[in-house]
């Protein structure tokens, strides 16, 4: 295991478990098109990616029809779903210690900045982060290389070869590896085995507990 200076966090699925918001908030877009969605289950899916692409995968909406619904989200997400997760049992202590040691962190995610921020400050993690990149609400740095590329640029000093991307889903290790870092794909969060195997990581852990082994220089 080499030495990582500088690290980049997805948040949905890596830090914060954010499967209730986010559904609920999915829920409630879908019925404003008569979408009766009854299992949160079924949506867990749609956490990682663009939410508009996985409106037009799965529901068959057109783009402007998905942009739309994306409103809806954010009109539930903005007030009742933000702060509806928790973090993930374990991150607080890996994050303290890989502060405490020097490392860099960011977090690289998706979610629009806005968000993102207020979520990292509500859940007192804000002392442990660099740096929170995230997408826009213009639409423009949606997709994942796109934020881990800006998160890049937040770390230029540092040799690509001593950054690594943290993430559950397919996204997180493609977007890295389009970046030309390395890659850790945790198993904690939404994406499943076989999407993390195929995706083939650098690394792959299942735990949090397993993430700090990988990325502490901690002594036995």
């Amino acid at each position: 295991m080499k030495k990582y200076d500088a690290i980049l966090f997805d948040m949905d699925g890596t830090l914060i478990d954010s499967r209730i918001g986010m559904t609920k908030a999915i829920q409630y877009a879908l019925a404003k098109y008569d979408i009766d969605e009854k299992s949160l289950k079924n949506l867990e899916k749609f956490i990682g990616p663009e939410l508009y692409k996985s409106l037009i995968k799965y529901y068959s909406f057109d783009e402007k029809k998905a942009w739309e619904a994306v409103l809806y989200f954010r009109e539930y997400y903005s007030e009742k779903g933000i702060f509806a997760a928790e973090v993930y049992q374990g991150i607080h202590e890996l994050l303290e210690l890989l502060y405490e040691q020097g490392k860099k962190l960011l977090v690289a995610t998706s979610k629009q900045t806005d968000y993102a921020e207020r979520i990292i400050d509500y859940f007192h993690l804000n002392k442990y982060f660099y740096f929170v990149a995230g997408s826009n609400f213009d639409r423009t740095r949606i997709d994942k290389a796109e934020v881990i590329e800006y998160a890049l640029l937040q770390v230029s000093a540092y040799s690509p070869d001593k950054v690594v991307m943290v993430g559950d889903r397919k996204y997180d290790i493609v977007g890295a590896k389009n970046n030309s870092i390395d890659s850790v794909g945790v198993g904690y969060g939404y994406g499943t085995r076989e999407e993390i195997q195929q995706i083939n990581p650098t690394y792959r852990v299942n735990t949090v507990s397993d993430l700090q082994k990988l990325l502490c220089e901690c002594k036995d």
